[in-house]
């Protein structure tokens, strides 16, 4: 019964504001030309939000025919409206603003000092746009860091970039990242990124800072010392004994002339000389670089939640590299076991669940698929519900991929000893032809795989629960 009386109140509160009966706030909202005047009561604002509070109070409050007048152009009148409608009657429904909307709306009520929609919003973001991140990381990370009371979110984004920090060091506006904040990055251990990659990294956004060419050849003094300034607070960050003998040679002893000399002598000595052990006070190295890698050569860490999450047909998102409840163990790679049926079934026979990669010929895309049962070379179909084909157009962007689950259980997987990996009527027939043959899509969902094609190598996983 309290609840139902609750339900009216509110309601009630929001007919008021409504029909703005007995009114005495005028909001004008927006910019030019899309200016829209908003009418309130004060005696509610005042009692919701300190914001009003202060700027109804005899020193900062400004008057007309004895309302209150109020100018915030940097809100837009529907997320004014939104705030309000949250102010009178304690409801908010945000399922249909996208995520930068939210975003906005988020620092308006940061703004307006509305602590109960701060906490919400925040939740609301993580647990449902988090797509957001993906699409301006840079300007995203920037923003959460400004505002000391978006602590969910600043928490989010760090554990996110630094679990896939290609997400921003990919992005092709991480050179126009502030200073601290890639500071910050650098000092974290969890960063998920090889140390030589983090190493280029900061290259490119420190030439890019300085508009300074990348070949050191091309340098005069001038440059060097642009540059030596640009890098001096981030060389103590860069794990350089984490960072391989070639790759050392190769892409930092270039770029000695602007590194601290005792550093390249040392680092000299290390790689050379045997059994010589780091200087003291070095880095430890990275919890990325103490996992074992990925024993593949076409896909990267950041496929193996997403593969999880399908498995379990959670949401893309559902698990992360921290988390996933699964093994991917390789059992085949077509360049290192022969391309053949007799080679795909020898290693991979009765082994359970597995997933399957390829990557097409000449080409970024990636396209697989999941067998939940087992491959075990006896002729005929095999029934489930669970298996599912996936389509990366492009193997670097996850965001990307399209995926679907079997529509056709009962013809999900065949078993050959000519074919191989054949799911509905999609298969290799083991000499590097893959024919799609299901023209209208009536066993899997259609995801764009090309009819036919070849491609360049293949991998097959072994997939068990931890």
């Amino acid at each position: 019964m309290p609840s139902k009386f609750l339900e009216e109140l509110s309601n009630d509160y929001e007919k008021l504001f409504e029909t703005e009966i007995g009114y005495d706030v005028i909001i004008y909202a927006g910019e030019e030309p899309n200016i829209q005047e908003i009418h309130a009561h004060s005696n509610i604002l005042c009692i919701r939000s300190k914001y009003f509070r202060t700027a109804f109070s005899n020193e900062w409050a400004e008057k007309q025919d004895g309302k209150f007048i109020l100018k915030k152009p940097n809100i837009s009148p529907h997320l004014f409206d939104i705030i309000l409608r949250f102010i009178y009657s304690g409801n908010i429904e945000l399922k249909n603003l996208q995520g930068p909307d939210v975003l906005k709306l988020l620092i308006v009520v940061d703004e307006l000092n509305i602590q109960q929609l701060i906490s919400h919003i925040q939740e609301y973001l993580i647990e449902h746009q988090t797509e957001f991140l993906h699409q301006n990381p840079t300007g995203i990370l920037e923003m959460v860091y400004q505002h000391e009371t978006f602590t969910d979110l600043w928490d989010f984004c760090l554990e996110n970039i630094c679990e896939d920090p290609k997400i921003l060091f990919n992005s092709d506006k991480f050179v126009n990242l502030k200073a601290p904040l890639l500071e910050l990055l650098l000092k974290r251990d969890d960063l998920n990124l090889d140390e030589i990659e983090i190493w280029e990294s900061l290259l490119k956004w420190c030439f890019a800072q300085q508009n300074i060419n990348n070949d050191p050849t091309k340098w005069d003094k001038d440059d060097i010392t642009k540059i030596e300034r640009s890098l001096h607070v981030f060389i103590p960050l860069i794990r350089f004994y984490d960072i391989e003998p070639t790759d050392f040679f190769y892409k930092v002893y270039n770029y000695k002339d602007v590194l601290p000399q005792d550093l390249i002598h040392d680092l000299l000595e290390f790689h050379i000389v045997p059994d010589v052990k780091p200087k003291t006070n070095v880095p430890l190295p990275r919890k990325s670089n103490l996992k074992p890698k990925l024993d593949s050569t076409i896909i990267q860490s950041n496929h193996i939640p997403l593969f999880a999450s399908w498995i379990d047909k959670k949401d893309s998102s559902y698990y992360n590299n921290k988390n996933i409840p699964y093994n991917f163990k390789l059992l085949y790679h077509s360049g290192r076991d022969r391309f053949d049926a007799a080679s795909f079934y020898r290693n991979c026979d009765n082994k359970g669940a597995t997933i399957w990669v390829a990557k097409i010929q000449g080409s970024t895309q990636l396209i697989g698929g999941y067998n939940p049962l087992d491959w075990n070379g006896n002729y005929g179909w095999k029934n489930t519900r669970d298996s599912f084909l996936f389509n990366f157009t492009d193997g670097k962007n996850i965001s990307g991929a399209k995926f679907g689950y079997v529509k056709e259980p009962s013809k999900a997987i065949f078993c050959g000893e000519d074919q191989v990996m054949q799911m509905g009527f999609f298969y290799c027939n083991g000499n590097n032809k893959w024919v799609n043959n299901d023209v209208n899509s009536n066993y899997y969902p259609d995801i764009s795989i090309p009819r036919s094609f070849t491609v360049e190598s293949y991998e097959v996983f072994q997939v068990t629960k931890k």
